[in-house]
């Protein structure tokens, strides 16, 4: 092959790809003509090159984000989109270029109107058709609520569903071979709005991840508006500092962590794991009382991580897992009432928005549960419908878990075996639950928590350690996740990984069997 003709084949192939980009380009900018669909008005549509910091002037601010970064080229889709006279969503379609054949929708967090840009940048990069909305509301307060029943149901399930219906729509006009499955992924209230739609609307996706989901939400928000009541303000003799709280963390740690076979600073499995408090009550006669509590103290401690009863001894809430002191402390146990649940008995439950959370009571968590707007508890055990059409679950949940106590997942799992009268052999056809060790809320944490949910836990595309390739694995190829593999970083995603664990999934706990040390992740054995 001469050199001229090397020269010619080179420069025909880069003629190929400019091409192929400029005609991507073209059609992204020619997109938004052809979008004629009921309710919808495009803001505007924009072609985003990969390695572009995208600005998000128009976020709110409160949604603490300014910029994406974007590392595909993409077409960028964002619509204003009416679902009822009096409520509206903003939605948003990310196209990449390098497109897999597959749709997805992202969720939400909290009680919020943010979308979540981070989670649109991920799945782009992995090549699905993603959507993503704003939950019916901007921002991160409750207010928008306020006698406004419209925006209640957005958030309860309609904003998801309906950028859900858009969303495909806009991928089969985009793309001429449509898609082929159809994914979600999202974690805490978009853990929540990822079980309604397997609730609600079985035929919306093939494979939903769902991360320590927001079930059972109306006593979610009562649990956490609790706290407030037994730690009460810091000036209190029933307060802890966080100081203090790493002191109930490092007696946990003493009485349990070893319970799984490693002394590694992680607990296995809290279930088994019931910490003796008492033991941290100092002698009146000490003089030295930096590594004990007051008696008080103990007792908050010990109430703090206790469930929540009714006023009729119904359990509401599972405790705490023990394991998220330090995580928990200065979210949880601040000495302030906790803002979301303050939002949501202001705006909905009472319609006043001078309640305070100070005066929680199990009796305003009663007047909660009985109004239950739009089935928001989302806690229907029957999932048959979505068994029937194929669709997959990946259920997981840290179990260092600051916001949601894991066990709230396990007490779901438990009423879906109950109410399908299924033993998990024949849940695990459509339905896996996998407890992490070592993660917080979603993400973080002293363990393994690097699964592949998101840009913040990236470490790789293999399926056995990214949950959402492991889905796509399991729907398209029939191979059911065994284990999720996470990958415990040294400083943050994208620093070193300093050791891998395999998570099993739920009924089994790992155990340390040896030989060799807790990083060895062979050393790990489900039973």
């Amino acid at each position: 092959m001469t050199r001229l003709y090397k020269l010619s084949l080179l420069v025909a192939l880069g003629s190929l790809v400019f091409a192929s980009q400029d005609a991507f380009q073209s059609k992204c900018v020619k997109f938004a003509g052809q979008i004629d669909i009921p309710n919808v008005k495009v803001n505007f549509v924009e072609f985003v090159q990969g390695g572009t910091n995208l600005s998000l002037a128009d976020n709110p601010s409160s949604c603490g984000a300014s910029s994406q970064a974007v590392s595909v080229d993409m077409c960028r889709v964002a619509m204003a989109v009416s679902t009822s006279k009096t409520s509206e969503i903003t939605l948003e379609a990310w196209f990449p270029r390098d497109y897999k054949g597959r749709f997805l929708s992202t969720g939400n967090g909290g009680i919020s109107g943010c979308i979540q840009y981070y989670d649109l940048a991920y799945t782009a990069q992995l090549g699905f058709a993603t959507v993503g909305a704003n939950n019916g509301h901007n921002g991160t307060s409750g207010e928008p609520f306020y006698r406004r029943p419209e925006v209640i149901k957005d958030y309860a399930y309609r904003s998801v569903h309906t950028g859900v219906v858009i969303g495909k729509q806009l991928t089969k006009k985009f793309y001429d071979e449509g898609f082929k499955k159809s994914y979600y992924l999202g974690c805490s209230t978009g853990g929540r709005q990822g079980w309604k739609s397997v609730q609600k609307y079985p035929n919306d996706f093939d494979g939903v991840v769902a991360g320590a989901p927001a079930i059972n939400l109306i006593n979610l928000f009562s649990w956490s508006a609790s706290f407030y009541p037994i730690t009460d303000s810091p000036n209190s003799d029933t307060f802890l500092t966080t100081a203090e709280w790493k002191i109930v963390h490092e007696e946990i740690l003493r009485q349990c962590d070893a319970i799984d076979g490693a002394r590694d600073r992680i607990i296995e499995n809290p279930d088994l794991c019931r910490p003796i408090l008492e033991t941290l009550t100092c002698d009146p006669r000490a003089t030295n009382r930096t590594s004990c509590l007051s008696s008080a103290q103990v007792n908050t401690a010990q109430n703090a991580l206790s469930p929540l009863y009714g006023i009729n001894g119904t359990l509401l809430y599972p405790r705490m897992q023990p394991g998220s002191e330090i995580l928990a402390a200065p979210i949880m146990y601040n000495g302030k009432p906790f803002q979301y649940s303050e939002d949501w008995y202001r705006y909905v439950v009472y319609n006043d928005p001078s309640w305070s959370g100070a005066n929680f009571t199990v009796k305003d968590a009663a007047v909660a549960l009985a109004q239950n707007p739009y089935n928001i508890q989302t806690w229907d055990g029957d999932i048959s419908s979505f068994k029937k059409t194929g669709g997959k679950i990946l259920h997981y949940h840290g179990l260092q878990d600051e916001l949601i106590s894991s066990e709230n997942s396990k007490m779901y799992y438990s009423h879906v075996s109950k109410t399908m009268k299924l033993p998990p052999t024949k849940l695990d056809e459509f339905y896996r639950f996998f407890p992490i060790s070592g993660m917080g809320h979603c993400g973080g944490g002293d363990g393994a928590y690097g699964i592949g949910q998101g840009l913040r836990s990236y470490d790789g595309n293999n399926p056995e350690d990214n949950v959402l390739m492991a889905m796509v694995q399991w729907v398209e190829k029939g191979k059911a996740p065994e284990t999720v593999r996470g990958a415990k970083f040294s400083n943050g995603p994208g620093s070193k990984v300093e050791y891998k664990r395999k998570h099993c999934r739920w009924p089994r706990r790992n155990v340390f069997q040896g030989p060799g040390n807790y990083t060895d992740e062979n050393a790990w054995h489900c039973v």
